[in-house]
């Protein structure tokens, strides 16, 4: 199999620049097709509709890397014929009729406390709380920059019933963020073992990993497209 395209799929409460220090490190190590999605956040069904639309206009193999939010996507954007494999980055991996939501109340994570819905739907991290909440581990201008930008989904996208899961029928790979004030780690350990990841590393990261931690990001995907062969 040739070398698989990379497509990125962003989470809630920020877009495709969430993966900035992901993709440079790519590209040194020789991946020349990267692709990152800018979702609407405004329902699974749009943003899965929006991720299957970019699978679609790459030639050749995908590999879909799912943050946070994004894993429900690529959960439910996978199952086209070109995508070979799916790693989650402290993602949610919903299985059938599941929402985000629940899986939220099996193990609940503190930083839920912080979301306020404004009169419009949309769901913000409160800006005061957004270090602490979403990523403990950057630099305060940092986080500073990421709560001011942040990209408030819709609450439809947190309750809606996922479809059939990609997982199921494509090899997968998962990072578990262990300091996670947004999905809690052991609900991240309890959904990489059900898809019975071929990958599971632990990092001792806050949610944001693919910004405080991208090199051993970068590693999981580059472990995974050899994996694939």
């Amino acid at each position: 199999m040739s070398r698989p395209a990379i497509l990125m799929v962003h989470g809630f409460w920020g877009g495709a620049a969430h993966w900035a220090k992901v993709i440079p490190q790519l590209r040194r190590r020789g991946y020349d097709t990267l692709h990152a999605v800018e979702n609407p956040l405004t329902s699974l069904a749009d943003d899965a509709a929006r991720t299957q639309q970019m699978i679609k206009q790459i030639d050749g193999p995908v590999l879909l890397v799912g943050h946070s939010y994004g894993g429900a996507v690529i959960t439910e954007a996978g199952d086209l014929p070109n995508v070979v494999g799916l790693v989650y980055v402290a993602a949610f991996a919903p299985d059938k009729g599941e929402s985000l939501a629940a899986i939220g109340e099996v193990a609940p994570a503190p930083g839920g406390a912080n979301i306020a819905p404004d009169s419009d739907g949309y769901l913000w991290i409160r800006q005061d709380k957004f270090h602490e909440s979403f990523c403990q581990d950057l630099p305060e201008e940092e986080a500073l920059v990421m709560a001011v930008t942040q990209k408030a989904p819709q609450g439809a996208a947190y309750v809606a019933p996922a479809g059939e899961p990609a997982w199921r029928n494509k090899p997968t790979w998962y990072q578990v963020s262990t300091q996670d004030r947004m999905i809690a780690p052991d609900n991240q350990r309890r959904m990489a073992a059900r898809m019975n990841a071929r990958k599971v590393i632990e990092l001792d990261a806050a949610h944001a990993s693919l910004a405080s931690q991208p090199l051993p990001i970068v590693d999981l995907i580059d472990e995974a497209v050899r994996d694939l062969g």
